[in-house]
């Protein structure tokens, strides 16, 4: 298998661990990682890297994500979701129009605490680790953005919502804060990833699937290669470059057929034939190798 991205669709009781595990066996790699953890009762898009891609994660632009989220009003929960003990509840109703009222709040740039149980360190420990011991500790505000809400159904306690946000929302969170502000409490009983790193529902598949078309010799049909991760401006050698290109030397401008991108910014580097080598920095008067990934 060569070295790119295959769009999982992530079944509700795996971790996304499990996922790079089970896929190791089904596809005789070592090197494989994931884009982005989904908890282990969501489903929905992982993107998953392999060979070289690995090296890649901490280079992939920050793509939004959207979400389709199942919740409840009326409780909640110490997880903030269905897998948690519940801690609270309420009789208080809410009507369609003040749950739509405070779903627009927020919109836009904002402030988020993320859950006790999340895979986000604190002091090198996971937060759900502490979590399980019982502990609690202060959680730094992250910043996130919404970029949109739209209210899929609605028949009280019962809601599904769609969100678009950046990189690093909880929709947990999301969902939990709505309900304190609605007075009554909320918790999250389901959740689909649709969208994440520019690759949608439609372009995924589950482990079985893939595992029938590596029997069936068709794994190149969901293949994508790694340069599809990024959305930096191209530029491509000139024949002369070769050389210096495959030795993994930095490359003068009067060696490429255009200069493209601003100084001190990542482009990626193709090649005279064609190949994707890698991420290069745009210096002064050359390109400088930021992260190769030529084969």
């Amino acid at each position: 298998m060569k070295s790119g991205l295959i769009v999982v669709n992530k079944e509700a009781g795996f971790t996304s661990f499990d996922v790079v595990a089970k896929l190791r066996g089904i596809l005789h790699m070592k090197k494989i990682g994931h884009t982005g953890t989904l908890d282990p009762s969501a489903t929905g898009v992982l993107p998953i890297v392999l060979g070289k891609a690995t090296k890649a994660v901490n280079y992939i632009e920050d793509h939004d994500k959207t979400y389709i989220a199942s919740l409840c009003l009326g409780k909640t929960t110490d997880t903030y979701d269905g897998d948690g003990a519940f801690v609270f509840s309420s009789d208080k109703v809410v009507s369609k129009e003040t749950f739509l009222l405070e779903l627009e709040k927020f919109l836009g740039k904002q402030k988020q605490i993320p859950p006790m149980y999340s895979a986000k360190k604190v002091n090198g420990k996971k937060l759900y680790e502490l979590a399980r011991e019982g502990i609690e500790v202060e959680r730094k505000p992250e910043d996130i953005e919404i970029y949109s809400l739209k209210l899929l159904s609605f028949e009280f306690p019962f809601a599904s919502i769609e969100v678009n946000c950046s990189k690093g929302t909880y929709i947990r969170s999301l969902i939990h804060d709505l309900g304190q502000n609605l007075g009554c409490g909320a918790y999250m009983t389901n959740l689909n990833r649709t969208k994440a790193c520019g690759f949608s529902l439609n372009e995924s598949y589950t482990l079985d699937e893939i595992q029938t078309l590596r029997d069936e010799d068709r794994l190149d049909e969901i293949f994508h290669p790694i340069q599809e991760l990024f959305s930096f401006e191209e530029v491509h050698g000139k024949e002369l470059s070769n050389v210096l290109l495959e030795n993994g030397n930095k490359i003068p401008f009067e060696m490429v057929e255009e200069c493209k991108g601003s100084l001190g910014n990542l482009v990626c580097f193709y090649h005279y034939d064609g190949r994707f080598a890698g991420l290069f920095k745009k210096e002064s008067d050359c390109y400088k190798p930021e992260k190769f990934f030529l084969e």
